[in-house]
């Protein structure tokens, strides 16, 4: 009995293999199926029982323990908790062992060998975290795109169902951007880059057991502009100041092509300054001074002359004052005076003109009359006539019999755009008969149709010569004007007996402003260039982008004049490009920009020099006469503002005029007679013709005074008025004179203060009192210093007049004087010479006379101040 006990026949026996489950941070595996051993020993003792399971495997975490040794029932269970996201599933070997043969365990037995897998179940305990702190991308405008780009989170859970993304989110409201699961981000409407240039948008995760990312990220979309074709970084304003020489228009431009395959360029710069004066900035000089400055032929006669006394035939003229310029509204026209043009303008003769002209109403509109000769009364014959006619610029030139007895060139016609394009243009029209050339802006063009005619009979009908406007002296009921001009005229001059010089034409209608290159030697290689004749327009060609970005940045304005007009000057760059084997090339919008011109500094012109003086009447009266300006001076200033620091006083920034003397040209200096005009029979202004030589300068004689012009400097009228004498002959009559001097420059936009001179003859009853006087007058200070700063601005005006003490001395000395000279005389025997020279008694004439001229007040000096009586030019000298 107890040998059958101790027998243990057979091994434990359990399944093959388990599959276990456990959840994370968990210790209990749930395994299918259940972890049971049978022993066939049973129900003997301890042989038929399980006393343990075994787990074979290097550092599991796991560990089985038996529930019940009679039924071999165990379980499975974790040693610690378990981390799926350090391993996710385990295997390994397990055995039961029974009880053995007794209660010591001897003589054992084990099962199989059983493969246990066991799978961890993962918890949510991870959120999605985003693989970027931002996201960033760019867009073009105006696209549509189906992913801008692509956000990406991550779980660190070990599962599928935790660890992977299930869904995004656009968290950021009104934005015009959606989100895939995917993370893919679009637009959902096309951007504006003028709208909005960036947007800021946040976004957040969610895995797949819906936990939410811990933290959003943002996402940064910039909009870019749409590549567009074109000049950048350029200003649309470029500031001018008077007296800058040439600035760069476009110092940083560059052009964009957007990776087009540009393979040349074709650029055009223009600068439009029709509006400007005459379409551009000229001087403003009269038009003789213009013709004096270029070196025309002498001799042009001034059809449309400022309104005055002696050519007061423009008086009824619509006019533009400022610019000379007439309007002729097809109403009006001027009679020019018989005598003033000569009626014989023999083969050679010149016509020049500017003229702004637009298109004639109708389709065969009335001939418009620029100039016209005509028969005065009785017939309505035309001698010579410069027309327009149907958008065409015609000259008419009938000779008479006695000159020649043929068929003869009579009409010439030229057909230009430009004169009907309402621009200004310069017309010269040069007769050399029977050829006539127009030079139009400088250009030469030749008739495109001549037209022959008989020669006019003979007749003793007296012709007028009118402007505007055809005078019909026939074949009506009464003389009246025909075929009127509409437009605007100036200038408009006619020499007889003379053509002129391109080199004189072109030098007449140079424009003072214009586009310039910088360093024309800098030029990139490839870079074709043409100006046209005003430099108003440049063309540039090149095929390298980079050379022709150099070459648009050299290009520069410059405007010449000391006092430019003011104002707006547009500039428009135009450009064309081809591309390497395309139909299709990229297109270049136009610039448009301006250059802005400051007004100049005004210039203050003051004339002195010693107003009042007396002399002999034999001085007068001899064959040099007297000089009237023998110490004139012409000084020119301008006022500017200064900025300055004062540190000691808190860095106050103080404003400090400064009177600064600048040096600049005239254009004419009137001498004026006050008060009665010259009596021709008795005295008269002399200036000898050689102080003109070498000078850009001429000079008119009238009785009411004597007028000097043409364009030189301040030095030069200085000069010429140094020497400028008058003459009195019959001085008996005359006690003084009085004289006014006023300056101009750019045809009276800036003139001069007014000068006035009083003269007074001494007959023998007062020479002597006033020699002395005259020797101890002062002679007076000129204008003077360069700068002078605001509390002294007015010393330099009153520099140019004797203080008042100075005033109060010498006048206290002449009344010394002449009691000292009156008592002298009364003591002296009548026959005694004089002490200041000796008298002629056969010719009346002071000898030995040297008097000095007062600058100050005498006792008969007048200093009432009259008003000026400007009469310009009658009588050449």
């Amino acid at each position: 009995m107890v040998s059958s006990f101790l027998v243990n026949k057979h091994k434990p026996w359990i399944e093959t293999s388990y599959h276990g489950i456990i959840t994370e941070n968990n210790d209990t595996v749930i395994l299918d199926p259940p972890l049971v051993a049978l022993d066939k020993d049973a129900p003997v003792p301890f042989a038929g029982e399980i006393c343990a399971f075994k787990i074979h495997g290097q550092e599991m975490p796991f560990e089985a323990i038996v529930l019940n040794k009679t039924s071999g029932e165990g379980r499975l269970r974790a040693k610690s908790p378990i981390d799926c996201e350090l391993q996710k599933e385990y295997t390994f070997i397990i055995q039961a062992y029974d009880c053995g043969s007794g209660p010591g365990g001897t003589n054992w037995k084990k099962s199989h060998k059983a493969v246990v897998h066991i799978q961890v179940k993962d918890v949510n305990e991870f959120p999605p975290a985003f693989k970027e702190s931002m996201y960033k991308a760019s867009v073009t405008e105006g696209k549509i795109y189906d992913s801008i780009l692509q956000v990406e989170a991550t779980d660190e859970d070990c599962s599928p169902q935790f660890s992977q993304i299930c869904n995004y989110e656009i968290v950021t409201t009104d934005v015009p951007f959606a989100i895939d699961r995917n993370g893919n981000i679009r637009n959902t409407e096309k951007l504006s880059y003028d709208k909005q240039h960036q947007y800021e948008i946040m976004v957040t995760a969610f895995d797949c057991g819906q936990k939410r990312a811990a933290e959003d990220v943002l996402v940064r979309v910039n909009v870019k502009p749409v590549c567009k074709p074109g000049w950048q970084d350029w200003n649309k304003r470029i500031e001018y100041r008077p007296g800058s020489g040439s600035i760069p228009l476009f110092p940083s431009i560059h052009l964009e092509t957007c990776d087009g395959p540009v393979s040349s360029i074709h650029t055009t710069i223009e600068l439009q300054t029709n509006y400007i004066g005459k379409g551009c900035d000229r001087e403003t000089y009269s038009e003789k001074s213009l013709q004096k400055l270029c070196g025309a032929s002498s001799g042009a006669i001034d059809l449309l002359p400022s309104p005055s006394t002696t050519t007061n035939w423009t008086a009824g003229l619509l006019m533009d004052s400022n610019d000379m310029i007439f309007k002729f509204d097809g109403k009006q026209g001027a009679k020019i005076p018989d005598g003033i043009v000569p009626k014989n303008l023999t083969d050679q003769f010149t016509i020049t003109l500017w003229m702004k002209h637009g298109p004639s109403p109708g389709l065969r509109a009335e001939k418009e009359t620029i100039l016209c000769n005509s028969d005065k009364t009785e017939m309505n014959r035309h001698h010579y006539a410069l027309y327009v006619h149907n958008c065409r610029l015609v000259f008419l030139l009938r000779k008479d019999f006695d000159q020649a007895d043929t068929f003869r060139p009579a009409e010439f016609h030229w057909k230009l755009d430009q004169i009907c394009d309402k621009e200004w243009h310069y017309y010269v029209v040069n007769v050399e008969f029977p050829v006539v050339t127009l030079y139009m802006d400088g250009t030469t063009y030749e008739p495109y149709l001549v037209t022959n005619d008989w020669p006019i009979h003979p007749s003793h009908i007296a012709m007028q010569l009118t402007v505007g406007a055809c005078w019909q002296g026939g074949e009506v009921t009464k003389p009246r004007f025909a075929q009127y001009f509409h437009g605007s005229l100036a200038s408009l001059t006619i020499r007889p007996g003379k053509i002129e010089s391109q080199k004189v034409i072109s030098c007449l209608q140079a424009c003072k402003e214009g586009l310039d290159i910088n360093s024309l030697e800098s030029l990139g290689q490839g870079i074709k260039y043409h100006f046209n004749p005003s430099q108003s327009a440049l063309v540039m060609e090149g095929d390298d982008i980079e050379n022709i970005n150099q070459a648009l940045q050299k290009v520069s304005y410059i405007n010449s004049r000391q006092f430019p007009t003011a104002g707006v000057r547009r500039l428009k760059v135009s450009s064309k490009v081809q591309c390497f084997g395309e139909d299709v090339c990229i297109s270049i919008p136009d610039i448009d920009a301006y250059v802005m011109v400051f007004q100049a500094n005004e210039p203050k012109i003051t004339i002195t020099g010693m107003d009042h003086f007396a002399r002999p009447a034999a001085q007068f009266e001899s064959e040099r006469g007297v000089i009237l300006f023998p110490d004139m001076r012409i000084v020119s200033t301008v006022t500017k503002m200064e900025h300055s620091v004062d540190l000691r006083e808190h860095d106050r920034v103080n404003k400090q005029v400064v009177v600064e003397e600048m040096l600049h040209n005239l254009d004419f200096c009137d001498v004026l007679v006050i008060g009665a005009e010259l009596d021709p029979e008795q005295e008269c202004l002399e200036l000898d013709r050689g102080e003109l030589q070498g000078k850009h300068l001429d000079a008119t004689n009238s009785t009411a005074g004597y007028s000097i012009y043409g364009v030189d400097s301040m030095f030069s009228y200085e000069q010429v008025l140094r020497q400028l004498r008058y003459r009195n002959w019959g001085t008996s009559a005359t006690s003084d004179r009085k004289f006014r001097v006023k300056c101009s420059e750019l045809n009276g936009r800036y003139t001069s203060n007014e000068f006035n001179l009083e003269v007074n003859i001494l007959h023998s009853s007062n020479s002597n009192f006033m020699d002395h006087v005259n020797h101890m007058i002062f002679q007076p200070k000129f204008l003077q210093s360069v700068q002078h700063p605001e509390g002294s601005v007015s010393a330099v005006h009153s520099s140019v007049v004797p203080s008042v003490a100075m005033m109060v001395i010498i006048i206290c000395v002449s009344i010394l004087v002449l009691v000292v000279t009156l008592g002298v005389l009364g003591s002296a025997p009548r026959a005694s010479t004089a002490p200041w020279g000796t008298r002629d008694p056969r010719t009346t004439r002071w000898t030995g006379m040297t008097l000095l001229s007062p600058s100050l007040s005498t006792p008969w000096r007048n200093m009432k101040s009259h008003t000026r009586q400007k009469r310009r030019v009658r009588k050449k000298i």
